[in-house]
């Protein structure tokens, strides 16, 4: 006899087999086991093979995460002497025949090893010129500020904006997400190549686009250790009351129309699922309470949702969401709270 879970999938036409399809993707706490059963996460195994069939249901929607790696091939196009750092403008490899524009903040007096930063920027003409603070909007210029307290700091284009001239519909890649994603792997790959980073200390930061994709990077490399999401997420169903059109275009996921119809309730994986994947590691979550579009009662439920994780692996730091009285924006008050948070995660 089928399961409920494969009789609703073959209802509405999508092929199930051999997916695992999660009846109630806000239980973390269970999981397929080899034989096909629903059963309860009672350890850190446990939650492993939960974890591993999450990342499997991002891929179906983003398609497989590229394996090869190339040399990085780290071109200085200039230099820009700031008051308490270097500002380098970069490029590197991520692929053959592509290149991400970037900038790097280096500051000028660094004692020892020092945390490194991954600062992923919101959609905006401008990219990556945003956080380095060089125009765009003063409350995300958080490449800029993060670099004054001392961290090293590295600000790519995401594919189209910025420098960062790119085709969606010539890309070998099914979406523009989990190119995003491997661009960002290989960031970090960058982070940890250099002589003053920390890489037990790596985390990533973003608003908006750079919101979502800092999650998405995260649960992908285990090598960041904490991330800070701004106006980045609310479960699908919540998303514009469960109209995901929104997600569907070459920059995002496209499958989410062609393969799932828009329809939230056959999308293989969903935010609290991502939260839950990146435990134990550190999240803090900027999730204004007027945000037009990311329902806050959809953070709370995917906060709720990963609780359970976060306590069955003992994790250290945890999530700590904020939920201030504005609209779509990262105010200076959570951004103090939120850089004085990644000091204590980073504190040996």
């Amino acid at each position: 006899m089928l399961t409920p879970v494969l009789l609703c999938l073959l209802s509405t036409g999508v092929d199930p087999a051999p997916k695992l399809r999660y009846p109630d993707k806000q239980n973390l706490l269970v999981v397929f086991d080899a034989t096909g059963d629903l059963k309860p996460v009672k350890n850190a195994q446990d939650w492993s093979r939960r974890r591993s069939h999450i990342l499997d249901s991002m891929q179906e929607v983003m398609g497989p995460l590229p394996q090869k790696k190339i040399p990085l091939d780290v071109k200085i196009l200039e230099e820009i002497a700031k008051e308490k750092y270097t500002l380098k403008k970069i490029t590197f490899a991520s692929e053959e025949g592509d290149r991400v524009p970037a900038y790097l903040l280096v500051p000028l007096k660094i004692s020892g090893k020092v945390p490194g930063m991954l600062c992923l920027h919101q959609t905006t003409a401008i990219g990556k010129g945003e956080p380095a603070g060089l125009g765009g909007l003063p409350n995300l210029h958080y490449a800029h500020e993060l670099a004054m307290r001392g961290f090293i700091t590295l600000a790519p284009d995401y594919p189209s904006f910025g420098d960062y001239q790119y085709d969606f519909k010539k890309s070998k890649h099914p979406s523009g997400t989990i190119k995003g994603i491997w661009n960002h792997i290989c960031a970090v790959d960058l982070l940890c190549s250099l002589e003053f980073v920390d890489k037990e200390k790596i985390g990533v930061i973003g608003h908006s686009l750079g919101g979502h994709n800092s999650l998405f990077v995260a649960a992908f490399d285990d090598r960041i250790k904490a991330v800070v999401t701004s106006c980045g997420f609310t479960r699908f169903p919540r998303y514009y009351n469960g109209n995901i059109k929104g997600w569907t275009s070459d920059r995002y996921m496209p499958r989410l129309s062609t393969t799932y119809k828009l329809k939230p309730e056959i999308v293989p994986f969903d935010f609290p699922e991502i939260l839950g994947a990146i435990a134990p590691r550190g999240i803090f979550i900027n999730a204004p309470l007027e945000d037009g579009n990311f329902d806050v009662t959809g953070v709370r439920e995917s906060v709720a949702a990963a609780q359970g994780v976060y306590k069955l692996l003992d994790s250290r730091i945890g999530i700590q969401p904020y939920y201030p009285e504005c609209k779509h924006d990262f105010p200076f008050e959570i951004r103090r709270i939120a850089y004085d948070w990644l000091a204590k995660a980073f504190a040996n």
